[in-house]
């Protein structure tokens, strides 16, 4: 019985041993030994190679497989206790071993094949981007601080301020709206700044008579750190804010972009 292959198509003795077998569809754990030596010897016999080492590797194969072959024809001594071994066993162990690289192999060369189709763009970003730099460096300004910790002391000073209100009294008389002068109080933290140079977040906010003023002195403060015109600290958690004036002017809320 023919086999129309050659033998560019298998990459040894164990490739085609395979080929055989799903060929003939079937059990690679229960392999007909007789139907496949005979085939793989018809295939032996139609190799046109005159490489020694190439034949050698596939004669060694047949040899291996009528060796398999004769040991499952001839029958089992009785008096033997213990069930023989399958004689086939260490050739399907071979098998599935080969088997498995072959199939990380075609699995890796696919892997390759489809890198090959892939593209890559070299970085194009615009100098006037690369070069850009941040003008103010707010990590160096706020340091440790963070907006928690600048929330509990705003919600501390506006609990003061509500501790200092009647209940009772502050019901009585009109309502009337509370006007501020926000232009002014900008320019009061600036001018205080300027006057105190170092100074602490907490005295500045009870320097206010109202609610209003400690809110809009609040966020002056936040603003005045965002211009990187103030620079603030904390040594430890739970203390006082330090702020330090670090310009030497007072500018106005149109100039600071309000």
């Amino acid at each position: 019985m023919s086999i129309p292959v050659k033998l560019e198509v298998f990459e040894g003795p164990l490739d085609l041993l395979l080929h055989l077998i799903e060929k003939n569809k079937v059990n690679i754990y229960d392999i007909p030994i007789v139907e496949i030596t005979e085939q793989y010897l018809d295939y032996i016999k139609q190799m046109e190679s005159r490489d020694l080492e190439i034949m050698s590797e596939f004669l060694v194969m047949a040899a291996t497989l009528i060796k398999i072959k004769s040991r499952m024809l001839l029958p089992a001594p009785e008096s033997e206790e213990e069930e023989e071994l399958d004689p086939r066993q260490e050739l399907v162990d071979k098998l599935l071993e080969y088997k498995m690289f072959k199939y990380v192999s075609d699995k890796l060369k696919d892997k390759q094949e489809d890198a090959s189709r892939v593209m890559f763009k070299s970085p194009s970003i615009p100098k006037e981007i690369s070069d850009y730099k941040e003008e103010i460096d707010v990590e160096e300004l706020v340091g440790d601080l963070t907006l928690s910790k600048l929330h509990e002391i705003f919600t501390s000073i506006i609990k003061r301020q509500s501790d200092k209100i009647d209940p009772v009294r502050s019901k009585f008389g009109k309502i009337e709206q509370e006007e501020i002068d926000l232009s002014h109080i900008f320019t009061q933290i600036q001018e205080y700044g300027i006057a105190h140079k170092v100074f602490y977040f907490r005295n500045l906010l009870e320097s206010q008579t109202t609610r209003m003023e400690v809110i809009v002195t609040f966020l002056g403060i936040l603003e005045l750190i965002k211009l990187g015109r103030i620079k603030i600290d904390q040594e430890y958690i739970l203390d006082d804010i330090k702020i330090t004036y670090m310009a030497s002017d007072v500018i106005t809320m149109e100039e600071a972009g309000f």
